[in-house]
């Protein structure tokens, strides 16, 4: 029995931690959960799916008509009957069938044209949705990183109501043994309340941070999960070893909305094939054939009718457009200046990502300069904060001065604290215009 519960203990154990960590995200585990739930992705792969259907539309402009027509019909009036060959009030009925195949021979090559147009609506889709995720991926890292910056401030800050309820009890202490005035513990406590108040701020700022994060990835409960715990270390890149300029030119050889305006100007020029063709002559191969039945007496069979009447007939049929009121013509106009409409909008993109990357690569210099003077503040304040500590506990520095030692200190940690993951989010922004996968580095 002993054995028996060890093991049922063991395996309850294991389950917990299992299900403990399919609650764990990792960023990557949360771009891939927005990317799989988000809606404006899922109406992307649609317009994707739609514009395959648009090929397979372009694909049958290829392939021949054939259509099949049957028709019955009923007389009733005067006529002739054919077995006394009298004059009189008669009914008649007879069925005619037909069926017949067209096929385009020539129309200024459009088919070939809609077929092209149709590859690129596809690539153009694909663009749209791939950059539509690029988006995504940085809106998630971004709150992925709140997340994880506010789960900072709240650990900072419940380290520091810990260490004030030490100095409280010990200021406590040396009132009784005459130390310090009674009057000192006033500013202790003060400092212990507002403490207390950052604690719950702190805590209010990370749920309002895995709110934002559970509402991205469409997660109902934003307490059902929690982000990877580990120590993030400050990463090692050359991204600053790289020119503006070098960055722009990488990334205009892979960013999708680069490709997507680069596609749209392609489109726009298939346009312009597919409105010039309808200004060309067509021609148009067919082929019909057909029968009729008569329903009446002293007729041959139906069989030897479906035979007797049958007939066929093929050709070719040739159109040429004269004139339609400008339409067309008006169309191949439409169609130059929608092209360069689209010249423009490639241009404004090309500015917008060059604007985009030279903001990025001041962001993360400036970002760089103030972590390493967080730095050097929060050391500076560390080492004052210890020493005035350290006077105080002995009474030669009063309250008032301690605890304003003990604030200017706790600002440094939350400022060093905020600039580190600035600085993080803003060299992935960069590495992200470069082609560099999103991931988060974490230290050994």
């Amino acid at each position: 029995m002993k054995y028996i519960y060890t093991i049922i203990v063991l395996f309850f154990s294991t389950v917990l931690i299992a299900q403990s960590d399919d609650n764990i995200l990792t960023l990557q585990d949360a771009v891939d959960m927005a990317i799989e739930k988000n809606i404006s992705i899922k109406q992307s792969e649609l317009n994707l799916q739609n514009s395959e259907l648009g090929k397979s539309d372009a694909i049958g402009n290829f392939l021949p008509r054939v259509s099949a027509s049957a028709n019955h019909q009923w007389n009733i009036g005067r006529g002739i009957n054919i077995t006394t060959n009298v004059i009189e009030d008669i009914t008649t009925s007879f069925s005619s069938m037909s069926a017949g195949v067209g096929l385009d021979v020539y129309n200024g090559f459009r088919n070939v044209y809609q077929l092209h147009r149709a590859n690129l609506e596809i690539l153009a889709s694909q663009y749209q949705l791939d950059d539509m995720k690029d988006d995504i991926k940085l809106l998630v890292a971004n709150s992925y990183l709140q997340i994880m910056f506010n789960k900072e401030i709240l650990k900072v800050q419940k380290s520091q109501l810990e260490i004030t309820k030490v100095e409280y009890e010990r200021t406590k202490d040396l009132i009784e043994i005459g130390t310090f005035s009674p009057r000192q513990i006033f500013e202790i406590e003060a400092s212990l309340a507002s403490q207390e108040q950052n604690v719950v701020q702190a805590e209010n700022n990370y749920r309002n941070a895995k709110l934002s994060l559970a509402q991205l990835l469409l997660i109902d409960d934003f307490n059902s999960f929690e982000i990877a715990n580990e120590d993030f270390s400050i990463p090692f890149s050359d991204i600053l070893t790289k020119s503006p300029k070098e960055i722009l030119n990488k990334s205009m050889t892979f960013r999708n909305d680069i490709k997507l305006a680069e596609t749209n100007i392609s489109i726009a020029e298939k346009d312009i094939q597919i409105s010039k063709s309808q200004l060309q002559p067509s021609v148009t191969s067919f082929y019909q054939w057909n029968t009729r039945i008569s329903y009446q007496d002293n007729l041959p069979s139906f069989e030897d009718q479906f035979d007797l009447n049958k007939g066929q007939g093929y050709g070719l049929a040739l159109n040429i457009p004269i004139f339609q009121g400008k339409q067309i013509r008006n169309n191949v106009e439409r169609s130059k200046v929608n092209l360069d409409r689209l010249k423009n909008q490639y241009e404004q993109e090309k500015l917008n990502l060059e604007n985009s990357i030279n903001q990025a690569y001041n962001d993360l210099t400036g970002a760089i300069k103030l972590y390493e003077a967080s730095n050097k503040t929060l050391a500076s304040l560390k080492s004052a904060y210890e020493d005035t500590s350290d006077r105080f506990l002995l009474g030669a520095v009063n309250s008032f001065d301690f605890i304003q030692s003990k604030q200017r200190y706790e600002s440094a940690q939350s400022e060093n604290i905020r600039a580190k993951f600035d600085y993080i989010f803003k060299l992935k922004v960069l590495e992200f215009y470069f082609g560099l996968p999103l991931s988060i580095p974490l230290s050994n």
